[in-house]
């Protein structure tokens, strides 16, 4: 791609975790000029354990790096002098956090009024506003955890979706704020809040309340709207998810599995009907699944529109297929100078999908060069990285 959509928009992140990078990602991944400003040691997020281990390397591509101590006159000098040249500011520390550090939307909005600033927080304005949030807390009081697991066992989704969702509407609004600015020529102050995200996910169900009058089950107890809606297992003991949602798609799934008697079923005849005995309809499928070679059935339910789909799990997904075919998983560099594959935002523009531009940075990377863009002569920036102000990466 020649020119990507937001090349020559300039981006300061300050942030951490998940949220506030998976923005700056978003904008990084469609063009933007992406600078991380992480203290000397680094973002501690770079070496988190566990099941923290890979969020860095996925969320701080094709930007790069600057370490500087914001703690001293120095520092917080080099910092403002970046943000104003920037176009988008984005941040997602603690209430009150910015304002400490002199660099709250206020302060840079009067050295820079077309600044966009973007924060990520737990909670937009209002009583919890000042409260703390994590993915995890969210999950637990916006619905989502209640919905995901079985009865009196809220369980959280198994993938950061708060985090990562939260961090996407910060850049939605972001990409607003900039149409809205070329009509005005000024900034905007943006708040995404990680809360009113998982409220919004959790939405259907509220409206599901709205309309039946009745609480809405867990997932793993609900009502399903479908007949043929589950999970199966099979004669060599994978798991499979099999979907009929309309007579059509279960028309089909009958003469595949050769059941003339559960087609020919009045009791079975509409969808409705089939909702009803759905238990009795599910052991009976269980039964003939279990029979069935998964693989073998997947291509008689691809061939005749039926919607299937093996139970993956994420290491399984270097190897997928599609994703190898298609250019959904791309190589990247990291700051060790291995390699490894990421998959890539799931928009492709003009048939081209967005790539990784350059290597994961190293802590550092591009202070040289980024103070020296800003006016810092060699010897002032060999001053101020022996005096323990900046750090420089490789």
């Amino acid at each position: 791609m020649s020119k990507l959509p937001l090349e020559g928009v300039r981006v300061v992140e300050m942030s951490h975790m998940v949220m506030g990078p998976a923005c700056g990602m978003v904008l990084a991944d469609l063009g933007a000029d992406v600078i991380k400003v992480e203290p000397l040691k680094g973002d501690s997020t770079r070496h988190l354990p566990g099941a923290g281990a890979g969020f860095f390397r996925i969320f701080n591509r094709n930007k790069k790096s600057i370490a500087v101590d914001l703690n001293s006159a120095a520092g917080q000098e080099a910092v403002l002098a970046l943000i104003d040249t920037a176009d988008v500011f984005i941040e997602n520390f603690r209430p009150g956090r910015m304002v400490e550090l002199g660099l709250g939307f206020e302060a840079l909005n009067s050295r820079n009024p077309k600044l966009i600033y973007v924060s990520h927080k737990g909670f937009l304005n209002g009583p919890y506003e000042n409260r703390l949030a994590l993915d995890e807390v969210v999950q637990m009081m916006g619905g989502l955890a209640y919905m995901t697991g079985p009865v009196g066992q809220p369980l959280r989704a198994g993938s950061s979706v708060n985090d990562i969702m939260g961090g996407m509407f910060g850049a939605i609004g972001v990409l607003a704020a900039l149409l809205e600015r070329d009509r005005t020529g000024e900034g905007k102050e943006i708040h995404s809040g990680l809360f009113e995200n998982c409220v919004l996910l959790s939405g259907q169900h509220m409206q599901q309340y709205a309309v039946t009058g009745q609480a809405p089950a867990p997932m793993p107890s609900r009502i399903s709207a479908w007949s043929v809606y589950d999970v199966f297992k099979f004669s060599g003991g994978e798991q499979m998810f099999v979907a009929a949602t309309g007579d059509a798609q279960w028309n089909a799934l009958c003469r595949i599995l050769g059941q003339d008697a559960l087609l020919n079923d009045p009791s079975l005849a509409t969808n409705a009907m089939r909702v009803e005995h759905r238990p009795r309809l599910l052991a009976q499928l269980g039964e003939i699944f279990a029979t069935l070679d998964a693989k073998t059935l997947a291509v008689e339910l691809e061939l005749n529109g039926i919607p299937f789909a093996a139970i993956r799990k994420p290491e399984e997904l270097f190897d997928d297929p599609h994703l190898q075919a298609s250019g959904g998983l791309a190589s990247l560099q990291l700051d060790d100078g291995s390699q490894t594959q990421v998959p890539l935002l799931p928009l492709s523009f003009g048939g081209k999908r967005l790539q990784p531009r350059q290597s994961l940075a190293c802590v550092g990377e591009h202070t040289f060069e980024v103070m020296q863009s800003l006016g810092y002569g060699d010897a002032q920036i060999a001053s101020l990285q022996a005096d323990g102000i900046f750090r420089m990466g490789k």
